[in-house]
Formats: structure tokens, C-alpha cells, sequence
């Protein structure tokens, strides 16, 4: 049998997000797997032709990560808490490499992932963080498709 025993959910809180937390928590049920949640605060960065922001960013991370912590601990049903074991982790960086990193640090046996099913411009614009992570992972990753999302051939 292969082994899990700690399994790494990266969250953006979205609707896809919570979706493929469904198959994180049955995986670590069926397992007895300890459930890393991650939350990755992305770096901002202001271009130099907007000048100055008229909040510092020091506080706009303070509360950034604030509502990651108030959203993290509602993440997971409480019939869960009382039979999982569950970490909560909020970073802040580049979400593709703070999940990397966590999954190297904490030795993760799986990593069940969110993707959002972007296509065209907005994916070579935003990027796929779900395949950064397939691509650099140390571990099998399982990426979820929300089914609303689901590819319709025309």
C-alpha cells in the first residue's frame, strides 16, 4: 500500500479551493493523515509609475493575514477536527514556491490542489500555479477540477 501519512491542502479560499478540500479530508480520513492547510499571502508589488500607497503594506499584510487566519480556522468541519489531525500554516510569498517549500519542510506524502481552469490570456497572464506545483513538486499531486468548471467540447 502506498504510504500517506501527511497531506498538503494549499488554499486560496475559493469555491474551487473548497472543493478539492472534500477530497483532502477523505483522503486523510481513509488515512489517518495528518492535514497540512496552507494559506500563501502573495507578495504585492506596486509598480513604480503609481507612486505611493496610502496604506503602508506592513498593514495591508497585517489584515491580509488577519482574514487568513479567521477563514483558515472555518475551513474544516468540526466533525473532522475531533478525528483528523490538522496543522494550519499562513506564508507569505510567491504561492507556487511557499507551497514547494512546505511540502519539502514538512516531508508531504501527497499534495491535493485546487485548479481554477484557466485557458488563453489569463492563464499565460496569471500563470497555473497547479502546474508550477505538478511540475516542481516532491511528492504525487493530485490537482481538483471544480465540475462547474469542466471542459465542454463546442
Amino acid at each position: 500500500m502506498i504510504k500517506i501519512e501527511r497531506i498538503l491542502f494549499p488554499t486560496d479560499f475559493s469555491a474551487c479551493s473548497k472543493h478539492a478540500l472534500k477530497y483532502a479530508l477523505d483522503f486523510s480520513m481513509e488515512r489517518s493523515a495528518k492535514l497540512y492547510i496552507l494559506h500563501v499571502i502573495p507578495k504585492i508589488n506596486v509598480p513604480a509609475g503609481l507612486g505611493t500607497l496610502n496604506t503602508p503594506l506592513s498593514r495591508i499584510y497585517d489584515e491580509m493575514g488577519h482574514e487568513a487566519k479567521k477563514n483558515i480556522s472555518h475551513l474544516i468541519p468540526k466533525r473532522f477536527l475531533e478525528k483528523l489531525k490538522v496543522e494550519n500554516i499562513i506564508v507569505k510569498g510567491e504561492p507556487f514556491v511557499e507551497i514547494i517549500k512546505a511540502a519539502r519542510k514538512y516531508d508531504i506524502d501527497l499534495i491535493t490542489i485546487a485548479t481554477h481552469g484557466r485557458t488563453g490570456v489569463s492563464r499565460m497572464l496569471i500563470g497555473s500555479t497547479a502546474e508550477k506545483v505538478v511540475r516542481k513538486a516532491p511528492c504525487p499531486v493530485l490537482c481538483v477540477k471544480h465540475p462547474e468548471h469542466e471542459f465542454v467540447l463546442p
